[in-house]
């Protein structure tokens, strides 16, 4: 937080750096883009080793950002709905892996369309994952009903048929604003059923998780519904019974699935355990050529995330889409949990194995390629806008913004800039400062952003004969 403490810690940050053992960043960087990237490039690692080599000298204090915050209620803001389990759920201390699923009744008396889903740990050291539907027959609620304690085990599904499924959860993950015109609609009267996954524990813990909920304005209703869809062993050739990883082999498994519509993918979610090595996916469209969609070289059990596409992937109809999952059962995996190994297959102990992929979907529209994805809210900042002789745009702050965010610019010498706001389409929509004299130095300067819609823009910083950007997230 401070330079005092990076400073303290330098030859570490050098060496983890160099290592590639952070920022956690599991996507090859080479093979495919996603909202959000943690990684550094070489150019960056030599920096920092260098840095750390000199001693680690402090640099212009004038450049210092101020501290980032760091919300605990919601990375959003305030949500339209917040639903919490009824109780808290006590985990069985016998360090065994708990499936249980929750019924919670949003008590919507009209359907509303749903801008973004914030699933909240409330034991986040327990919480494995979860993944959340809904449904309005209520059979859910039978089930809990019928099961002893709060709650029902499941294991794969929910249990019951759903009508739909919002954004999931993983440690790590940010909430997901869904573009214009794209979300899901939560009926009247639905349920959310919610899955979690809880880790083994030998001691007494307790789980009271909660779902923010935020809903479109209406000036921006849902027009395409997101969809889910994925990988699994049940799209290999002889389904799950093929999906066994012998001991002290390294074994490959390639699920296929040929697209009968356009669709144009939103984000996707790997998943493996312990024995995971590497997941490649991409599509091959009808005419061979391969559309990149993610490569993990080194999968991490404990760096999984969800990853969402900078601009909407579409993939047309006819196309092969290819997954390729490798799992390392030998003696040289050091996260093996079997020595020795022993034979592994799909299971819901950690100890067993999954290859799982979920991804959201629309069916695809013209123009879906230029659509920007809403910002993934657990991000880094963005990168500096820099313009050598003249200057450097910072990222924004607060970014998504709600009516104001704060512009902050270092000016090599003095200038006359106007700040203005333009659409992702490239329409200028507002001027949010007119041509100024600006000296030079940093400058920092709060922006009203009036009653803007929610979506994805830029604040363009113009100056004589040069202009820098910065892309703004606005969501109420």
């Amino acid at each position: 937080m401070t330079y005092e403490e990076a400073a303290s810690w330098s030859s570490m940050i050098a060496y983890v750096a160099e290592e590639r053992i952070m920022p956690p960043w599991k996507p090859d960087p080479t093979y495919s883009n996603f909202v959000g990237e943690k990684h550094l490039t070489q150019e960056q690692i030599d920096h920092l080793s260098a840095w750390a080599a000199a001693g680690a000298p402090l640099g212009n204090p004038d450049l210092v950002p101020e501290p980032p915050t760091f919300p605990t209620g919601s990375q959003l803001g305030t949500p339209d709905l917040v639903l919490t389990m009824s109780e808290a759920y006590p985990l069985p201390s016998d360090f065994s892996d708990v499936y249980r699923v929750f019924v919670l009744p949003t008590g919507l008396t009209e359907a509303r369309d749903v801008a973004a889903v914030e699933f909240r740990p409330g034991n986040s050291s327990v919480v494995h994952h979860a993944i959340i539907a809904y449904e309005t027959s209520g059979d859910g609620a039978t089930l809990d009903a019928l099961s002893p304690g709060y709650g029902y085990p499941s294991f794969g599904d929910f249990g019951v048929a759903t009508d739909g499924s919002l954004t999931g959860y993983t440690p790590g993950i940010g909430a997901i604003a869904y573009p214009t015109g794209i979300g899901n609609t939560l009926p009247a009267n639905a349920n959310l059923l919610v899955q979690i996954h809880y880790a083994p524990v030998v001691t007494e813990e307790w789980d009271q998780s909660s779902i923010n909920i935020f809903f479109k304005s209406e000036e921006d209703p849902v027009e395409r519904e997101v969809l889910p869809m994925g990988f699994s062993p049940s799209d290999l050739p002889y389904g799950y019974p093929s999906f066994q990883i012998l001991p002290g082999a390294i074994s490959s498994f390639m699920p296929t699935k040929v697209l009968e519509d356009d669709i144009s993918l939103i984000n996707i979610q790997p998943h493996s355990h312990y024995l995971g090595e590497s997941y490649h996916i991409w599509a091959q469209t009808l005419e061979g050529v391969t559309i990149p969609i993610i490569r993990i070289n080194e999968w991490d059990f404990n760096w999984q995330g969800a990853y969402t596409f900078p601009n909407l992937l579409r993939i047309p109809a006819g196309s092969t889409m290819y997954c390729v999952a490798t799992f390392d059962n030998t003696v040289d995996n050091p996260a093996n949990p079997s020595n020795p190994p022993v034979l592994t297959t799909w299971g819901e102990q950690s100890t067993d194995e999954m290859l799982l992929v979920r991804m959201q979907y629309v069916y695809y529209e013209p123009g879906d390629e230029n659509i920007v994805n809403g910002n993934n809210l657990n991000e880094a900042p963005g990168s500096p806008d820099v313009d050598a002789d003249r200057g450097t745009f910072f990222p924004l702050s607060p970014n998504p913004a709600n009516t104001q965010t704060q512009v902050e610019l270092h000016l090599n010498e003095a200038e006359w800039l106007r700040l203005r706001l333009y659409g992702m389409t490239g329409q200028m929509i507002t001027e949010l400062m007119p041509a100024t004299l600006l000296q030079g130095g940093f400058q920092s300067i709060s922006v009203n952003l009036g009653n803007q819609p929610n979506g994805v823009y830029l604040i363009s910083a113009e100056g004589i004969d040069f202009r820098l950007s910065q892309r703004l997230v606005i969501m109420r």
